[in-house]
């Protein structure tokens, strides 16, 4: 074999080495998803957001919840028995509006138990869809977070509280028409969580936790731990995830970049008494 040839070869491989590695992950997730589902009696659903990178000019394309993760959820939960429990699996940074409330409402229309699984973060619209299920199972340092809406890259209570805060001859119309959407926004957003919580809270207190999730309380992306979701909001949470969801995380790896910003030894390790000299 000639050197071209071992060009040749070496190119092919390269080009085929992805979509095998692929393929593999793919196969991986499947197992353990069929594995999880039959021990626990449930239809598995993931709903997994990763930054992707363009594959010419590097920029960073951040995915979230849009109208064909709602279409493919909600196609899953058509495709299950109404009596069957659903385990939700939540990775995101949240989304649009529209989706997040289609799948919310789905979910909490199912007549099964509805659980959703929290292994590292669920922002925002991800928050909205944990709010639906009749558990949250969270890990240890997971979050959530507030689903109070945004118009473009201002909050609607922040736009809200500078057409309170001035008189109205001082402020610019567009100003004024994003002030009246925001108030629509959010009173539309609040009325949908308190939707949500109201088979799992009593109707004030779910008045309550929509209020503040959807009020303007925190920045949007402020991070609502696992203690403040069970005791200062009162969601139905948990902290005991099963280490099966926490593995599959490990097969939805990041894009592989020239160099990792985070390295170890991907082994588990335990500690061993000191020896003595």
């Amino acid at each position: 074999m000639g050197l071209t040839d071992i060009f040749w070869l070496f190119l092919i491989l390269a080009a085929v080495h992805p979509l095998i590695k692929q393929r593999m992950l793919e196969a991986a997730r499947q197992r353990l998803i069929a594995k999880i589902e039959k021990e626990r009696g449930s239809r598995l659903i993931l709903l997994v957001h990763r930054q992707e990178t363009m594959s010419i000019l590097g920029f960073p394309v951040f995915r979230y919840i849009d109208v064909n993760d709602s279409e493919a959820v909600i196609r899953a939960i058509h495709m299950t028995d109404p009596e069957m429990p659903l385990d939700i699996v939540l990775h995101t940074p949240g989304g649009l509006v529209l989706p997040s409330v289609q799948i919310a409402k789905a979910i909490n229309r199912h007549n099964g138990k509805v659980t959703v699984f929290v292994p590292h973060y669920a922002m925002s619209g991800g928050t909205l869809i944990a709010l639906a299920a009749d558990e949250i199972v969270m890990s240890e340092h997971a979050v959530l977070g507030p689903v109070d809406p945004q118009l473009g890259q201002y909050a609607a209570a922040s736009i809200l509280r500078v057409v309170e805060q001035k008189s109205i001859d001082k402020i610019d119309d567009e100003t004024l028409i994003l002030a009246d959407q925001a108030g629509k926004a959010m009173a539309q957003v609040k009325a949908s969580v308190k939707d949500l919580l109201v088979d799992n809270l009593t109707e004030e207190r779910a008045e309550e936790v929509a209020a503040a999730l959807t009020g303007g309380r925190w920045t949007h992306d402020y991070p609502i731990t696992f203690e403040e979701a069970s005791t200062l909001i009162g969601l139905p949470v948990k902290g005991d995830i099963p280490q099966d969801f926490l593995q599959l995380m490990g097969l939805f790896p990041q894009p592989t970049r020239r160099q990792s910003s985070v390295e170890y030894l991907p082994v588990p390790r335990k500690r061993t008494p000191a020896q003595s000299d």
